[in-house]
């Protein structure tokens, strides 16, 4: 069988770190025999080499090469291609991970799309990753109809023969951004770029000890000596004008003027500060037209101008300005409709802790240049802002919380001007009722059990920020009832330390109010049984009951039903009265049970049959025996989990 995609993973002392990558490579849904693990060992002073070693004489499909230390991941990613089989290439770094079907599903939307380069949609575990380039798929990307500039890491899959026709490799040696003049090159000569938004295909992952190469101090001298190189690439294959001063704002944003902004700034030392400044700007007078800078944000522009004019210390002037400012999300009504969760909420800007304010009637000031001064500065970012105020958005996203995929909702929204209580300010509020269903809210599919956030990204004039959805006060702290829509138990909920709203999705239990159930609201009649829920269905909906006496279990099935009333939904099912003479059978509730993994959920009563017929009772606790059993496995499962995290931290 031919090999589809050759895996290269550049491998240098990672420690246990290496093990999610090892185990996410060899889940891959693709079949072993179509794909190949190439991990090239450069000179890793611990244990990986052995590791490594064992794992390829396990598996047919892993290779190792042995290398003397390069100095960088460049080299290692040559041997890799030069070493590879596969009809297309895929880079993934020693403590990063991908999602389960990447390979497959990255492999056929490129082939399908005859593309060169396939972007698959990233997250990131405590490191910022591209977000607005995977709002949806795009099956034919270029640098001018997205923004395939804002991811430059080299976390992709090239086709192979399109590396080998245009002859391009990572620079190699002990230097920065050579991914960066690696995929700029392959962006601007590819015949098609195909970028797959709705599945998560690679996952950022910063490490504990923040020792991933990217989060280290560098010297600005070699790095903007190699950042040039980049900027080389672009001016050799596009001509003067809109999009090559387009491609170049990315540099200026990205590795500039947002390193001379805000808290970023602010927490660098005052010596390391100054020396990042003199080296960005050489860069800026030097490479830079006034058509690069045009682009930005209005903040931005004004960092950028300070930059220009070898004004430091207006620039930390303006950071300390700057620093200030947060958006801010007010949660409204939550509530289910149609199987679907509807969310309002009010989102706005604040400074200094405070709504931020904005000149009623601003003037019409035009920044030519850098301003004279941070008063300036400041009264044009706000006037600015108002005229602005009609391109002002709010976006709710789902963030998993364990793995960082996050995913964009539908959202309705309309921009409210508010007075101020200053005279002659007035306020932007941004009023949205978000929507989010739950059979298709990951990107068309339905969100994987565990705990998801919710983040409201809020753009206004010269910012782009996002924060979670709250904080509610302790005494509102109900966010609705639980739903069961898709196979899927979704509770809302508002965390215990920040009091911002998050979904619970098929994890909950004791939280999703059954257990207030009283014996007294079930109802039997003949072998019919009817019981209220605090759940919200969209329709019949299929389940399953368990009976549980002694050592004895069965199930029928049940169907849970809108209430009429709107307040939740009705359990109905037919009783096997024959089978529930005896002892009191306890009951428990599957609400999905065409699950991979059926769950069932305790109902706090129980059923005894007698000669009167069926009878409901109070479901009866476990002895003390059974409790103490209980309690004691919670105990030694924190005892053991403790001691499993202090040995991986030994072994780091």
């Amino acid at each position: 069988m031919p090999v589809k995609v050759s895996v290269i993973v550049p491998v240098y002392n990672p420690g246990t770190y290496i093990e999610d990558c090892i185990a996410s490579l060899l889940r891959q849904s693709l079949p072993p025999d179509e794909y190949e693990v190439i991990f090239v060992d450069d000179g890793s002073t611990d244990g990986t080499p052995a590791r490594l070693d064992a794992l390829a004489a396990e598996e047919d499909r892993v290779t190792v090469v042995h290398q003397e230390n390069s100095g960088w991941s460049g080299k290692p990613r040559n041997v890799g291609i030069a070493a590879a089989k596969g009809e297309y290439v895929m880079f993934v770094d020693n403590d990063d991970y991908l999602g389960d079907e990447a390979l497959e599903r990255m492999y056929d939307y490129g082939v399908a799309n005859g593309a060169d380069v396939v972007i698959g949609k990233m997250a990131g575990r405590g490191r910022p990753v591209p977000v607005e380039l995977f709002r949806r798929n795009h099956p034919r990307a270029t640098v001018e109809n997205t923004p395939l500039i804002d991811s430059l890491t080299p976390h992709k899959m090239f086709r192979r023969a399109f590396l080998d026709d245009i002859g391009l490799r990572f620079p190699e040696g002990r230097r920065r951004l050579e991914d960066h003049v690696f995929v700029t090159e392959a962006f601007l000569r590819a015949d098609n770029v195909s970028v797959l938004s709705d599945y998560v295909c690679y996952y950022h992952v910063r490490r504990d000890d923040a020792s991933n190469a990217g989060f280290q101090r560098f010297d600005p001298v070699g790095y903007f000596k190699n950042l040039r190189e980049a900027l080389d690439v672009v001016e050799q294959y596009t001509e003067p004008g809109p999009v090559r001063d387009k491609l170049h704002r990315r540099w200026l944003r990205n590795e500039m003027v947002e390193r001379m902004r805000g808290k970023r700034l602010l927490a660098l030392p005052a010596d390391y500060r100054k020396e990042l400044f003199d080296e960005i700007h050489g860069v800026v007078v030097e490479r830079f037209g006034p058509g690069v800078a045009a682009g930005l944000q209005p903040t931005q522009r004004i960092v950028a101008a300070l930059i220009g004019a070898d004004r430091f210390d207006d620039l930390v002037a303006f950071a300390d300005w700057e620093a200030s400012i947060a958006p801010k999300a007010e949660p409204g009504s939550i509530r289910w409709e149609d199987g679907s969760l509807r969310i309002d909420l009010a989102a706005e800007y604040t400074s200094g802790g405070r709504p931020m304010t904005y000149p009623a009637r601003p003037t019409g000031t035009r920044l030519d240049g850098p301003p004279k001064d941070v008063t300036e500065a400041v009264a044009w970012v706000e006037a600015d802002s108002v005229a602005r105020f009609g391109t002002a958005t709010a976006d709710l996203l789902l963030r998993e919380r364990s793995s960082a995929a996050q995913y964009f909702q539908p959202v309705e929204f309309t921009r409210e001007i508010v007075p101020a209580e200053e005279g002659e300010r007035v306020r932007l509020v941004l009023r949205a009722t978000a929507t989010i269903d739950p059979a298709t809210a990951a990107g068309g599919t339905p969100p994987g059990a565990g705990l998801w956030d919710a983040f409201v990204r809020v753009k206004l004039g010269g910012w782009t920020k996002e924060c979670r959805l709250g904080p509610v006060p302790r005494k509102d702290r109900t966010a609705g009832s639980a739903g069961l829509v898709g196979g899927r138990v979704v509770l809302p909920y508002w965390t215990e330390k920040q009091a911002s709203l998050a979904l619970d999705i098929d994890r909950a239990s004791k939280r999703l109010g059954l257990g207030r159930l009283t014996p007294e609201e079930v109802t039997i009649t003949g072998d019919r049984l009817s019981v209220p829920l605090t759940l919200h269905v969209p329709g019949d909906t299929e389940v399953r009951l368990r009976f549980s006496g002694g050592n004895t279990s069965f199930d029928v099935p049940g169907t849970l039903s809108p209430s009429t009333d709107g307040s939740g939904a009705t359990l109905a099912a037919v009783l096997p009265v024959g089978r529930l003479k005896g002892a009191a059978w306890r009951v428990a509730l599957c609400p999905a049970p065409d699950a991979d993994e059926p769950r069932f959920l305790a109902l706090p009563f129980a059923l005894r049959g007698g000669m009167g017929g069926v009878q409901v009772v109070r479901r009866p606790r476990p002895g003390v025996a059974l409790r103490l059993a209980r309690k004691a496995r919670r105990v030694l499962g924190r005892i053991r989990g403790k001691a499993v995290s202090r040995i991986k931290a030994w072994r780091r």
